[in-house]
């Protein structure tokens, strides 16, 4: 995130972070899954990211930070790499245990830490890892110890910030997930809906598409991911992967849906709406639905469901890799009730959507907000005043 250099204040100082915490890595142990399963307990478990389950047993019991050693979260930073934790713990052998000396603050050296660009201390080759010999000399910036108090103050009052807007996306989600078992199965019904609960062969309301790209006249090359569903090419590889000859490549067009037969299961599948028109690799599937019967917005939502994808293996094929044909997918029985109800369903489930999306981009800027305290705070080009 940032870089040292020469313009500290005149009563800062640059330690080796071995000269300001104690490593105690030499009591940490890993535990088997299978042993792990035996001793299931109170007290957390943790790795490089934090708590991976409950033991009966702990190892230390103090205030301490981890630093992850090793992981795809050292350069790819989706979760903390440094945090504090305290109380009766256990800590395997991928999270390196720090106990800071006298005279330095918990909270400033973990926010420091936090704060660094790991890749240039990158010692891993095939996994990122950051080995103890390298974090030693990790160099720390450190102002007189009341500013290092008031500055983790101010920095943990934004964490809280975020640790509460992340739980309420926790709950939010977990109601949706709740609300899509529900209405999608027919299992709740929103008021004024009540007739027959009737699950029907969907193949009689999908048609497949097979439009060809035909002079190449179409350029935008799409995929569907399992995270972010239809992105551009380009964006997933950071360059075009397409053949040189896209004339077999499948049309897809806005409404209509695609998915990868061999990674349906894991969620490769999307309706097109952030693109008028792209094209796909001929091993997609694209298939549209009938409009006066079901709608495109009320079936996404339905092949999002845990019961849609428990029941995918019941229908896939193949001797190598399981993959769902459109034969397969039109196999499936789903609740399909009236274009009102399907209507409502949808608009329940888009507002549920709304909401988690504007929470997530708050979540956002309050870790863009963070980010630029800490450039301001942790280097010294913004001091606090101190009482």
């Amino acid at each position: 995130m940032m870089n040292l250099n020469d313009n500290i204040p005149k009563d800062w100082n640059i330690k080796e972070l071995s000269k300001i915490v104690d490593f105690l890595d030499g009591k940490r142990k890993p535990i088997k899954d299978s042993d792990r399963n035996k001793m299931q307990g109170e007290y957390p478990y943790y790795g490089a990211s934090g708590i991976i389950d409950y033991v009966n047993d702990y190892i230390f019991d103090e205030e301490l930070i981890l630093l992850g050693e090793d992981g795809a979260n050292i350069i790819n930073r989706n979760s903390p790499l440094a945090f504090r934790v305290s109380g009766k713990i256990w800590v395997n052998n991928h999270a390196h245990v720090l106990k800071p000396l006298n005279g330095y603050d918990i909270g400033y050296i973990t926010e420091f830490l936090e704060s660094i660009k790991y890749d240039m201390y990158n010692t891993g080759t095939a996994q990122p890892k950051l080995n103890k010999e390298v974090c030693k000399g990790i160099p720390v910036l450190l102002p007189p110890l009341p500013e290092q108090k008031a500055i983790a103050q101010v920095l943990s009052t934004t964490d809280a910030a975020i640790h509460t807007t992340e739980k309420l996306i926790a709950q939010k989600e977990l109601r949706k997930k709740w609300l899509m078992q529900q209405l999608l199965t027919g299992k709740k019904r929103l008021k004024g809906f009540g007739n027959k609960i009737e699950f029907r062969v969907i193949g009689q309301y999908l048609n497949e598409v097979s439009e060809r790209n035909k002079n190449s006249k179409v350029s935008n090359v799409l995929s569907v991911t399992n995270s972010r569903g239809f992105i551009n090419q380009s964006d997933q590889f950071d360059r075009s992967v397409a053949s040189e000859d896209a004339s077999n490549y499948k049309i897809v067009r806005k409404g209509q849906f695609a998915y990868n037969p061999s990674r349906v299961n894991v969620g490769s599948l999307d309706l097109l709406r952030n693109f008028e028109i792209g094209i796909l690799s001929p091993m997609y599937v694209v298939f549209e639905t009938n409009k006066a019967h079901l709608l495109p917005e009320y079936f996404y939502f339905q092949l999002k469901t845990q019961w849609f994808y428990g029941h995918i293996p019941m229908f896939v094929q193949g001797s190598v890799r399981d993959s769902l044909s459109f034969d397969g997918l039109c196999s499936m029985k789903f609740f399909v009730p009236s274009l009102e109800e399907q209507t409502a369903i949808t608009q329940v489930l888009q507002a549920a959507d709304k909401e988690i999306n504007l929470l997530k981009a708050k979540a956002q800027k309050l870790r863009e907000y963070k980010k630029g305290l800490m450039q301001q705070l942790l280097t010294g080009k913004v001091r606090l005043k101190i009482n």
